[in-house]
């Protein structure tokens, strides 16, 4: 299951959506430079009031491009960015991914999977009625969290779109990604 990077996002401060650009430099343990995201220690400013003493599980945004397009057949005109993905992935089943999953991205990027984006009411600040269409039923009546997934860095490179995403899946047994 390989795939391929749509689009690269980032932002210094701490907006829901992030603009696009033309490249993104990744660093090991740290994230996105350039974002407000970096960081071994927790970023996020709801965590951060929390335990600011945690580890950074979240350097890293990815959604796939699958779901802007579910949600543009919903009524939503969702584009890269919107929802403050660092990058945007086509091909590849983010949410079927087991925890520790590695993508190795473009020449040198790695990144390890650690959960699910845990979606916030910021999304239907965005948009109204956007939390709820980016939320599933699966078949045994269990919540499908689609907003993407979240990991950290673990090599070093630079992520652009048209990079070739490699999926190296962890040893079994697979434990399926929940929120972080």
């Amino acid at each position: 299951m390989n795939g391929v990077v749509k689009a690269v996002a980032r932002d210094a401060g701490h907006n829901f959506s992030k603009p696009v650009c033309d490249s993104i430099n990744v660093v090991t343990g740290l994230g996105v430079e350039g974002d407000a995201h970096f960081g071994r220690l927790v970023q996020h400013l709801y965590r951060i009031k929390k335990d600011p003493s945690v580890p950074n599980l979240r350097q890293i945004h990815l959604i796939h491009s699958e779901l802007h397009d579910e949600l543009r057949d919903k009524g939503f005109n969702i584009l890269p960015g919107d929802m403050g993905e660092n990058i945007t992935t086509q091909g590849v089943d983010l949410l079927g991914l087991p925890c520790g999953t590695i993508l190795k991205i473009g020449k040198d990027a790695a990144i390890e999977i650690t959960g699910l984006r845990n979606p916030c009411y910021q999304l239907n600040d965005f948009r109204d009625g956007l939390m709820t269409a980016c939320l599933a039923k699966a078949d045994d009546g269990s919540v499908i969290f689609k907003s993407g997934i979240m990991g950290v860095i673990v090599k070093d490179g630079t992520v652009k779109p048209g990079d070739q995403i490699r999926v190296e899946l962890p040893n079994e047994p697979h434990m399926p990604l929940e929120l972080v």
